[in-house]
């Protein structure tokens, strides 16, 4: 890879994880501590989150019509994404298997923490926990994927592509036929040694 690429790639890096120490440190504001992977927040704080929950009664009959219309479809998407989680899951545990890529840990992608706030009614945790469910399986299935481009076709695009996931900065060159292979084969064999990054057990 071209060194000026790597050392903006090293930039990058260092920037994401000042960025997570800087959300830590106002995450330390809000008193709230990790047990066994469940969010315990202080007693005094729990309290004012249950005093500012709206009550599910108010927060049905006071929703506009138009929320009421379109509930119905922003939740219809449970079925393709569903789907979508079932045969991404299936695709990978028979081919990443087959050509020796280590499967994507979908368990890391799939967090369910705002349940546990107090200030949240029923309708609102349900709305968090669909959201939750279907950024995941997207989060999941792009991993997925970026393996999947990696082991197949590392090449980047002509054009300038919009939100590329990770490993696309290190795919060879659009139209540089003379090294494809042999670089096909390092990034093959790259994408074998993947490893999922390691998750806290314990951010507070």
């Amino acid at each position: 890879m071209n060194p000026s690429i790597e050392m903006i790639q090293e930039k990058i890096r260092g920037l994401e994880l000042e960025l997570e120490a800087e959300f830590a440190k106002r995450r330390t504001g809000l008193r709230y501590g990790l047990e066994r992977g469940r969010v315990r927040f202080e007693e005094e704080v729990a309290r004012r989150h249950r005093e500012l929950r709206t009550h599910l009664a108010r927060y049905v009959f006071t929703a506009r019509p138009l929320v009421w219309l379109t509930a119905p479809v922003i939740y219809s998407l449970i079925v393709p994404f569903a789907l979508v989680d079932l045969w991404v899951s299936i695709y990978q545990a028979i081919c990443f298997r087959a050509y020796g890529i280590p499967q994507v840990q979908r368990h890391r992608y799939l967090v369910f923490d705002r349940s546990g706030l107090a200030y949240l009614n029923m309708i609102e945790k349900l709305n968090c926990a669909y959201c939750s469910y279907v950024n995941g399986v997207i989060a999941y299935t792009r991993e997925v994927g970026s393996r999947t481009e990696q082991f197949w076709c590392p090449i980047k695009q002509a054009r300038r592509v919009i939100g590329a996931h990770a490993r696309y900065a290190g795919f060879e060159e659009f139209g540089n036929g003379e090294h494809y292979h042999d670089r096909l084969k390092a990034l093959q064999a790259e994408v074998r040694t993947t490893q999922d990054p390691a998750v806290p057990l314990d951010d507070g």
